[in-house]
């Protein structure tokens, strides 16, 4: 697909450009009105600076600022495995140079996305609600989506784009905000109309430079959103071949449409790089202002691919759907012809689960996200106890048995261990470990549970582990897994 990461990157550079003279000339227009007719070239220095330091920030911390807005956490192996295995196999799958790094956002709601500046350099992030619902072939069509556009060389550009529509955005509120709570345009117009010179034409001026503050963000984002709904498509066929499976992603987006949860942390910027639109209010939009293909559509063209997951299945199927012959993939995918055959489902046929299991399964996955501390008591009940929980023992509500409390932080280990070991490991980030005796730990059941390295590490088993050991990432002792 070569020559559609070319052609992404080209029309990602004319996008950019385009909206680069959108925001200058609204930049111009602005200096005009503010300033006076011949002050336009200072709106456009001043549109210019907000552009370029809008942009480096973008290149360089786009995704973290996605990330952090997201309330999205990285995650450890141990927090949930088989998202890990899955990310693994679809890197290999598609030839990455390097695993992306994975995040989970504390939230029911059902949703995804990829973020990076680099095939090199990126990040998947998915809501624990989602992780809670799908199976393997589900998940593993969600994470192959979007390393697809990873891949596509997608993410950058919606990175920028995003970035650029904001300031665009910013730049039209600031502008007719200050026309509505504040007179200095009206008085500078009032002045020069009393003067007899140039009132009508300062006038027009006004007008024209109101009229551009409202359109230019209504151009922007249409632009944005109309290469946001091929790119979908795009990632769909895309993750169609590296999984051989397009059932499975098929099947997620079915339980994606069905979920009524917004997710609370997206908005109208960021909406665009999900796998679905987070928005409830916009999920369902059509036309120039949706974000997204229907997703409708989307499942019907996955599910009509009987013949094969090569990219020109995917086009014949997405003609049948939408009507729309052709103008989705280029020419090079098109010569794809070589037979892929579908693989069968991973998932054996297993039962259903009940609501009220997959609530406590997701309310446990987003509580091991906050540092909640899983103690499984001999008696059958599982403990959660919260981050802030300072004492080293807790008793079981339902037989009295006292449990020690695996420790979460620095300040746990001071009030528990005493002064000294707390400054050894303030000197020391990695404190010393006595590997000569292999430490062990023997699971209590098949739910949560936490457990300390010997070097203060708190580390969670979460019930999807299937191990034989445990790695801390503070001192990198393996810690054997019995049970």
């Amino acid at each position: 697909m070569w020559e559609l990461i070319r052609g992404n990157i080209r029309k990602s550079w004319i996008l950019f450009i385009s909206m680069g003279f959108c925001l200058i000339g609204l930049g111009y227009l602005i200096g005009m009105v503010w300033l006076g007719p011949d002050a336009g070239i200072y709106g456009v220095l001043i549109a210019c600076g907000v552009w370029f330091i809008l942009s480096l920030l973008s290149y360089f911390q786009g995704d973290s600022i996605l990330l952090l807005s997201s309330r999205a956490k990285e995650v450890t192996y141990d927090v949930h495995p088989q998202l890990f295995n899955v990310v693994e196999e679809m890197k290999i799958a598609a030839s990455f140079p390097a695993m992306p790094k994975i995040y989970i956002i504390d939230s029911p709601a059902l949703n995804a996305f990829a973020t990076g500046k680099s095939v090199e350099k990126s990040s998947i992030a998915i809501t624990a609600g989602l992780l809670s619902r799908l199976n393997r072939d589900e998940l593993q069509g969600v994470i192959a989506h979007e390393m697809s556009h990873i891949m596509n060389r997608d993410v950058l550009y919606m990175t920028i784009a995003g970035i650029m529509l904001g300031s665009i955005v910013m730049l039209s509120q600031i502008f007719l905000r200050s026309m509505w709570f504040s007179g200095g345009s009206g008085r500078r117009y009032r002045a020069s109309s009393s003067k007899g010179g140039g009132g009508q034409a300062q006038l027009i001026l006004l007008i024209v430079g109101i009229v551009f503050a409202i359109l230019a963000p209504i151009i922007a984002r249409i632009f944005y959103f109309s290469l946001s709904r091929k790119r979908e498509y795009l990632a769909d066929a895309s993750a169609v071949r590296l999984t051989r499976y397009p059932f499975g992603l098929a099947s997620a987006l079915t339980k994606i449409s069905a979920s009524a949860v917004p997710l609370a942390s997206a908005n109208k910027v960021t909406a665009p790089m999900y796998i679905a639109n987070p928005l409830k209010k916009q999920r369902n939009a059509v036309g120039l202002f949706s974000t997204h293909p229907p997703i409708d559509k989307r499942i019907g063209i996955l599910k009509s691919m009987a013949q094969g997951v090569n990219y020109t299945n995917y086009q014949r199927a997405f003609s049948q759907i939408t009507g729309v012959k052709a103008g989705l993939m280029p020419p090079s995918a098109l010569r794809d012809i070589e037979t892929i055959a579908m693989r069968e489902s991973s998932v054996k046929e297993v039962k259903p689960q009940k609501a009220k299991e997959e609530a406590r399964d997701l309310g446990d996955l987003m509580r091991a996200l906050n540092r909640y501390v899983f103690i499984a008591c001999v008696c059958g009940l599982k403990i959660k106890i919260p981050p802030n929980f300072k004492k080293p023992e807790m008793s079981c509500p339902r037989c009295g048995r006292q449990h020690t409390v695996p420790l979460t932080d620095l300040k746990t280990v001071t009030s528990v261990l005493g002064a000294t070991m707390a400054v050894g490991l303030k000197d020391k980030a990695k404190p010393a470990v006595d590997k000569s005796t292999p430490q062990v730990y023997a699971r209590k059941g098949k739910g949560w549970e936490s457990l300390n390295c010997h070097c203060g590490t708190m580390l969670q088993v979460s019930p999807l582990f299937a191990g034989s050991h445990l790695t801390c990432h503070n001192c990198k002792n393996k810690i054997n897994i019995k049970g």
